[in-house]
């Protein structure tokens, strides 16, 4: 996992490279810049007019060196430097020694024209970097209202200007297309508040401290597909159907079964080794056709989920897509939490229910997996301000109840009961359609059944989800994905 650190604990990095290197400060900024240009020269060409815009300290720096090196290699490239309260660092005077008398510096120290920055194709934002704690006010503002407002493609050093990388973001921000980073993520990232201004995103190594990585502390992870491979059980010559459990889902209902078809195929394309639908009795037919290798469980009801099956056979239970929210369906979710003493998935209408009837918060059983989306886990935990306070919501929440809260979107983010919180890197617009959250409900389901914990059937089950998502979208174009797209891209994700 890629652990994600604090904006002092950065800057701490920084220092304890330098001394245990050891390395000069400027050298280590030059793989950074280094680092950049490589990035750039892979993708434009010399013919595209650059400006590149630095602030005075260490995040100027490094751009005053980006020009050097761009420069270098050919490309059009013209300096601005704001030059407001901040003064100048050691490192900012050294590397704009390097380049004074070779290319255009313009410097900017009071409000200036709209049109600063038109006559670049590309801008590059080196203004402030990580360590950026206020909102941008005065000339700062002013200029990266400047930036924002040209035509140019928009590319951040480190991080965009005016985005703090742990805390609420306020004032003026670069909206970045793109942002080039060193060694880790920062949180602002992969949150939607501040996420939209950094565009995409990639990090590079720079080789800064490693012993220094491994033992800092952190709460906040990013997972890769080598975490991924670690955690997942590979099947073995002599295994059987036996050996990968059987799963419950209890989901559907008079005009929403095909929650359950999505949820059940998601299921057994996850792996589980036996399945059961338990449905009320209008989705029999719909059921045993559209997902023959699943058994149905009928409900006495002919509508609605009312009635609790046997849960001694089963190995995991998913509920809540498309069961609606109906009071003889809620006096069952209630009798479900009170006789069930193993983990189980609640999603979609099982996470309503729950916000509207709070007495049976309690009854979840511990190591539970909760997967809502925003709005469901807003019902659930109430409103929050900002990201960070979402973020701290949402621990709390997985620790009161000690359950692990996935909560869905861009960056899902999985929240561990013991304050750990694992963001997911795949995925993509285009699973923004009805049925997604049903088919990784089924996905979580199939692992949970298998023998995996709930916090690892949550980060696999995530990441599988998105990989497939990202697959069905390569293939056919975000626009046009549904639900079912994903679902049959499941088997291809899970060559992990």
């Amino acid at each position: 996992m890629l652990k994600i650190l604090t904006s002092s604990q950065i800057k701490e990095l920084d220092a304890q490279t330098i001394e245990r290197e050891p390395v000069a400060s400027i050298d280590l900024m030059e793989r950074a810049c280094r680092a950049f240009a490589f990035w750039y020269t892979a993708r434009f060409t010399p013919d595209k007019t650059v400006g590149i815009v630095c602030g005075t300290g260490n995040n100027g720096g490094d751009g005053l060196g980006i020009a050097r090196l761009l420069y270098s290699q050919g490309y059009d490239v013209k300096i601005w430097i704001v030059r407001g309260s901040a003064s100048e660092s050691d490192d900012f005077k050294t590397n704009l020694s390097r380049i004074r008398g070779k290319l255009p510096i313009f410097e900017i120290r009071t409000e200036s024209d709209q049109n600063l920055f038109t006559d670049r194709e590309v801008l590059i934002d080196a203004v402030f970097g990580s360590g950026f704690s206020r909102p941008a006010e005065g000339i700062y503002g002013q200029v990266i209202g400047c930036i924002n407002k040209t035509n140019a493609l928009r590319i951040a050093v480190d991080i965009p200007s005016g985005v703090m990388a742990d805390k609420p973001s306020e004032g003026a921000m670069v909206n970045a297309d793109f942002t080039v980073s060193f060694q880790l993520p920062k949180l602002a990232f992969l949150l939607p508040g501040s996420g939209t201004s950094v565009g995409e995103w990639q990090i590079f190594d720079i080789g800064l401290d490693q012993k220094f990585i491994d033992e800092a502390h952190s709460t906040y992870f990013l997972t890769e597909q080598s975490d991924i491979r670690n955690l997942f059980h590979p099947r073995l010559k002599f295994d059987h159907k036996g050996k990968f459990g059987h799963a419950l889902l209890i989901a559907g209902s008079h005009g929403k079964v095909g929650a359950a078809v999505l949820s059940a195929r998601a299921c057994l394309r996850s792996g589980a080794g036996l399945l059961t639908l338990h449905s009320p009795s209008c989705g029999y037919a719909i059921l045993q056709s559209s997902v023959p290798e699943a058994m149905v469980s009928v409900d006495e009801h002919e509508n609605f989920f009312t009635t609790v099956p046997d849960l001694k056979n089963y190995a995991s239970i998913g509920i809540g897509p498309g069961i609606g929210q109906d009071k003889r369906t809620v006096a069952a979710l209630s009798k479900l939490l009170e006789s069930c003493d193993k983990p189980m998935v609640l999603d979609a209408d099982a996470l309503n229910i729950l916000s509207a009837n709070r007495e049976l918060i309690h009854l979840i059983p511990k190591g539970s997996i909760l997967t809502p989306h925003p709005k469901e886990f807003e019902r659930l935990a109430g409103n929050w301000k900002n990201d960070f306070e979402r973020l701290q919501k949402q621990v709390e929440f997985a620790a009161k109840t000690g359950t692990v809260v996935l909560v869905k979107g861009a960056y899902s983010s999985v929240g561990s009961p013991d304050g750990r919180v694992f963001f997911n890197n795949t995925g993509n617009p285009g699973m923004a359609t009805g049925g997604s959250g049903d088919v990784l409900t089924g996905v979580i389901t199939g692992l949970l059944a298998q023998g995996y914990s709930g916090l690892d059937s949550a980060i696999i089950g995530c990441w599988v989800h998105g990989l497939a998502g990202d697959k069905a979208a390569a293939h056919l174009g975000p626009v046009g994905l549904i639900a079912s797209d994903v679902t049959d891209y499941l088997p291809e994700a899970f060559r992990i």
